[in-house]
C-alpha cells in the first residue's frame, strides 16, 4: 500500500506502521511530498515522524487520515473505503427547490449520541416529511463531546460517533429511507487542541487574522496545496460516503485574496463531480455578508454556490415573535413585520441599508426578478441562534404553542427552502447549550471564562451561564424523545407534518419566483398575510383576534392552528389570536 504526506518544511520523514519504521522518500514529481510503500490492511495503525519534531514528539497522525481511533493526538488507522458499509441505495434526486432540511447534531439527537442511534430515528423524519438531514460537523475534534466546529482533522470522522463506518451506515440508511444527507464542514479555522497541521506545512498564515487566530492559508505561499487539501476532503465526503451536499460554515470568515477564490474552485469541483456521477450535489453557504454574489453562478461573476442561509429572514421573524432588540436584532426590531415582509420579497433586509448594529451600511440588493427563491434557506431556529444565547433557550421556552405554530407556518409556506432544527417540530423543551470537552485544563478554563465574560457584558451573572465543560450541559441539550407523544408537543408535531405535506402537494408553495410573492402586514395589530400563487397565508401574532381582508373570496381553509370560519363573501377572514391559517381556492 502506498502512503504519502505533504511535509515541505522537513528534511526527513519516516512512517511508523504497526510498530515498524519505514523511511519515506521525496516524490520527484511533487514538491514537498514524501511517499513509501508498505504492507498494511484495514485498521493498521500509522503515523509520521518529522525530523523537526525531536525524539520526544512521537509520530503524528496523517493529515489526510480517515480514522483516528484514539482521537486527534493518536495514530491514524487505515480505512478500506470499499468495506465501509453495504453500497447505499441510490440517493434521492430531490432538487433544492423541493427540499425541506432538518439540522441535527449526532451527539445530542439521541441519548446514545451515535450514527447508529440516529439512523434508528430516521423513521421520525420520514413521517415528518423532510427531504434531507443536515448533520452538524462530524470530523475529529478533541474530547468526546462538542458542537464539532473545532474539528482538527478534516478528512476524518469523529470516533465516538461511530467513525467512518458509522457515517457510511448512516448515509446508507438515510438513502434507503428516501432522505438526502447534507454535511456541515468548516474551512475557516481548525480547533485549538489536537491540531497537528502546522508541523507538516504552511497550512496557516499570519497574513490574515481571524477570531480563531491565524487564518487558514488560502492565498499565501503554499496555498495551492492547502486548497487541494480542503478540496480533497470536501469531495471525499461526497464521493466516498455518498453525502449529497455540504453546508459551508461562515464563508465570510475565509481570508482569501487570490483572483480565483477557494469557493469558486470548490463549487467548480462539486459541479464537475455532480456531472460525472449524475447526482444533484449542492453547496449551501453560511454568510453574514448579505451578498447575492455568493450564490450567483460563476459564469455571471459569482462564487457559484447553490444556496445560502438567510439570517435576515430569521432575525426579522425572531423579532416579530419575541420583541427582542439586543445585538444584531436591533436593526430588525424597529419595525419587525416590515422587515419580515421585505425579506420575503427582496431576500435581504440589509441590501445596502444602514445597520446601526454595525455602524455602517451593509449588504447588496438581490435581483429578485431573476434570482430563484431556492437560492436561500429560511428557518425559525438553528444551532447558532439557539446555542449562542446565554442559556441556549429555544423559542419554546418563551413562546406559546400558537406563536410556535405561526413561526413554523411562515417558514414552511414562505418562499425560501425551509430548514428545521432538531426538536423544533414538537416544541422541544430541552435547551441547546454550548458544550465542550477540552482535555487541556488551561483551554477549558479559557473557554469557560470567555463565555462568562461575553454574557456579562449583557447583564448576565457568571453563575447563570452554563459551564461548557460540565457534562450536565451536554446532557441537558439531548432531545427528550418522550415529548413528541405528549399533549401540545404532539399537536405541534402534527402541525409541522401538515405544513410540510402542503408544501409538497401544492406547487405554488415551491414556486421559485420571488417577484410573485405578495405580502401585507399591520405592524400595530401584529398580523401578516402573504400570497404564493393561489395559496394565501394569514398569521396573527397578537393574542387578540383580528379581521383580515384577503382580497379574494371563494377560498377554503387548508389548515388552521385554531378553528376559523370560512371567509365571507367580502373576502375577509376572522383569525383568532396567535393563529396561522393557510387557504386556497
Amino acid at each position: 500500500m502506498q502512503f504519502e504526506v505533504w511535509a515541505p518544511l522537513t528534511g526527513h520523514v519516516a512512517m511508523l506502521l504497526d510498530g515498524a519504521t519505514y523511511d519515506m522518500a521525496r516524490d520527484r514529481d511533487r514538491d514537498g511530498w514524501w511517499t513509501v510503500e508498505a504492507p498494511a490492511a484495514d485498521g493498521s495503525r500509522y503515523g509520521f515522524l518529522l525530523d523537526g519534531d525531536g525524539d520526544s514528539a512521537g509520530p503524528r497522525p496523517d493529515p489526510r487520515g480517515r480514522r483516528l481511533p484514539d482521537g486527534p493526538d493518536g495514530l491514524s488507522a487505515v480505512v478500506d473505503l470499499e468495506a465501509l458499509a453495504p453500497r447505499p441505495a441510490p440517493a434521492p434526486q430531490t432538487r433544492l427547490q423541493d427540499a425541506v432540511l432538518y439540522e441535527l447534531h449526532i451527539g445530542t439527537f439521541t441519548p446514545e449520541g451515535t450514527f447508529d442511534a440516529a439512523a434508528a430515528r430516521l423513521g421520525h423524519l420520514t413521517a415528518l416529511g423532510v427531504t434531507h438531514v443536515e448533520l452538524m460537523p462530524v470530523c475529529s475534534f478533541s474530547g468526546r463531546h462538542g458542537w464539532g466546529y473545532d474539528g482538527v482533522a478534516p478528512w476524518s470522522v469523529h470516533e465516538p460517533y461511530g467513525g467512518p463506518a458509522g457515517l457510511a451506515r448512516f448515509t446508507a440508511a438515510a438513502h434507503e429511507a428516501g432522505l438526502g444527507v447534507v454535511l456541515d464542514v468548516v474551512h475557516n479555522h481548525l480547533g485549538p487542541s489536537g491540531n497537528h497541521l502546522p508541523a507538516f506545512g504552511p497550512y496557516f498564515t499570519d497574513t490574515h487574522h481571524t477570531p480563531w487566530g491565524s487564518a487558514v492559508n488560502l492565498d499565501a505561499a503554499g496555498s495551492d496545496e492547502v486548497r487541494a487539501y480542503l478540496l480533497g476532503s470536501a469531495l471525499a465526503w461526497l464521493r466516498d460516503y455518498g453525502i449529497d451536499g455540504l453546508r459551508l460554515d461562515a464563508v465570510h470568515a475565509l481570508a482569501d485574496d487570490r483572483a480565483l477564490t477557494f469557493l469558486e474552485e470548490l463549487s467548480a469541483a462539486v459541479d464537475a463531480l455532480a456531472a460525472d456521477t449524475g447526482r444533484p450535489l449542492f453547496l449551501i453557504a453560511e454568510s453574514d455578508r448579505c451578498d447575492p454574489r455568493t450564490t450567483t453562478p460563476r459564469a455571471a461573476g459569482g462564487l457559484g454556490l447553490h444556496a445560502q442561509w438567510n439570517d435576515d429572514f430569521h432575525h426579522a421573524l425572531h423579532c416579530a415573535l419575541t420583541g427582542e432588540s439586543q445585538a444584531y436584532y436591533a436593526d430588525f426590531a424597529v419595525a419587525p413585520l416590515a422587515a419580515l415582509a421585505k425579506t420575503m420579497t427582496r431576500v435581504f433586509f440589509h441590501d445596502g441599508t444602514w445597520s446601526a448594529f454595525r455602524g455602517r451600511t451593509h449588504g447588496r440588493p438581490v435581483d429578485h426578478r431573476r434570482t430563484p427563491a431556492h437560492r436561500f434557506l429560511g428557518y425559525t431556529q438553528t444551532h447558532d441562534q439557539i446555542g449562542n444565547r446565554a442559556l441556549g433557550d429555544r423559542l419554546s421556552a418563551s413562546l406559546s404553542p400558537g406563536l410556535l405554530a405561526c413561526a413554523a407556518t411562515v417558514a414552511l409556506t414562505g418562499p425560501f427552502v425551509p430548514m428545521l432544527f432538531m426538536g423544533e417540530e414538537w416544541g422541544a423543551r430541552t435547551p441547546w447549550q454550548y458544550f465542550t470537552d477540552h482535555r487541556d485544563p488551561e483551554l477549558a478554563e479559557a473557554v469557560r471564562s470567555g463565555r462568562r465574560r461575553e454574557f456579562a457584558a449583557h447583564g448576565w451573572k457568571a453563575e447563570e451561564i452554563p459551564d461548557p465543560q460540565d457534562p450536565a450541559t451536554r446532557d441537558r441539550s439531548r432531545l427528550d424523545w418522550s415529548e413528541p407523544e405528549q399533549g401540545v408537543h404532539a399537536r405541534l408535531l402534527d402541525w409541522y407534518r401538515t405544513l410540510i405535506s402542503l408544501r409538497r402537494t401544492h406547487h405554488d408553495l415551491r414556486d421559485p419566483d420571488l417577484a410573485a410573492v405578495r405580502v401585507a402586514h399591520d405592524e400595530e395589530r401584529r398580523w401578516l398575510t402573504f400570497r404564493r400563487g393561489d395559496v394565501r397565508v394569514a398569521v396573527n401574532l397578537s393574542p387578540d383576534p383580528v379581521t383580515i381582508a384577503l382580497g379574494r373570496n371563494g377560498v377554503r381553509v387548508l389548515a388552521a392552528w385554531e378553528p376559523v370560519a370560512h371567509p365571507g363573501r367580502d373576502g375577509r377572514i376572522h383569525v383568532p389570536g396567535e393563529t396561522a391559517v393557510v387557504l386556497a381556492p
